[in-house]
């Protein structure tokens, strides 16, 4: 083969292709901890959110409402930036299926919800003795609070709001009722804190997803894959069907982890204790591959990849 005619050039060639992928990937791997290492961590940063922003998320009483404030503050302070400008733009229909704005919607409206849920609870849990316009909420953020809400103590505590309020307009107000309202509210709080949590991480990882599904529509389909293991010195040549993440058929190639940046693409793939890590690129309008491969046992080696039929739906 032309390759092992200059081995030497050849292996240069090799190692400063694989490490600019592997630069590339690292960075990828890297990135979502740095930016975390660089401010607070999410339950801090939605604790501090809930008390600095308590006088706006009282008055949510509606998705739009939630979707708005999400959109044009909360979504930033969350470091949700991204998030937040996709949502508050407005895109041509292919670029919103592409970016799966309803579900990035879907998730932001939980988020808002949770926030909202604990912004309540949190009103009770600092008032020594809550107050008339606390246990008042109005009809239409009870029913928003209400709908679709996964907090379950949440309906405990508006029911304890209400006999509260009926209480004190007939006789006043009884300790024990007091305490079990208080003890809603501690539930509630609680739980509302871990959706919420919950939530920013949907929202936080929605671009690797988006990433991730692109990169797993580009390598579908059938490829016929050249390795060439230097240790050995022999070629191995076979055809790989690549399939759609939930579409694997009992013949497609499934590595144990994938992972797209761009045009790189890093496949770890692990059979029988042998483990071999992929480091490749597309090129030529994903009709070709190029890359090379190490593995476990001291193989290393490029690898050519050649397309020979489009991803089976």
């Amino acid at each position: 083969m032309a390759n092992e005619l200059n081995p030497r050039r050849h292996d240069r060639e090799y190692h400063r292709n694989e490490t600019n992928i592997l630069l590339i990937l690292l960075s990828l791997l890297l990135l979502p901890s740095l930016t975390m290492a660089g401010g607070q961590e999410p339950p801090q940063l939605l604790a501090d959110t809930v008390t600095q922003r308590a006088d706006q998320l009282a008055l949510l009483e509606s998705d739009e409402d939630a979707l708005r404030l999400f959109t044009t503050s909360v979504g930033p302070t969350l470091g949700l930036k991204d998030a937040a400008g996709v949502l508050g733009a407005r895109l041509p229909s292919k670029m919103v299926k592409e970016l799966e704005v309803p579900e990035l919607s879907q998730s932001v409206a939980e988020l808002m919800k949770a926030l909202g849920t604990w912004q309540v609870a949190n009103a009770f849990r600092q008032e020594a003795g809550p107050s008339t316009h606390i246990l008042s909420l109005s009809a239409t953020r009870q029913d928003w609070l209400r709908a679709r809400n996964q907090t379950t103590s949440l309906s405990d505590l508006l029911r304890l709001t209400k006999e509260e309020l009926d209480s004190r307009t007939a006789r006043g107000t009884t300790q024990p009722r007091n305490i079990e309202l208080h003890l809603a509210a501690e539930r509630t709080a609680f739980e509302a804190s871990h959706l919420a949590i919950t939530a920013w991480w949907k929202i936080h990882g929605w671009k690797d997803r988006i990433r991730q599904t692109k990169g797993h529509s580009r390598l579908c389909g059938t490829w016929q894959w050249i390795i060439h293991n230097h240790k050995i010195h022999g070629e191995q040549k076979s055809t790989i069907i690549f399939s759609l993440p939930g579409q694997v058929s009992a013949n497609a190639a499934t590595p144990v982890e994938s992972i797209f940046l761009g045009d790189a693409i890093y496949l770890r793939w692990e059979q029988n204790g042998h483990i071999q890590e992929d480091s490749l690129l597309f090129i030529k309008d994903d009709q070709k591959i190029e890359g090379s491969f190490v593995n476990n046992t001291g193989g290393w080696g490029p690898i050519s990849g050649k397309r020979l039929a489009p991803c089976k739906p």
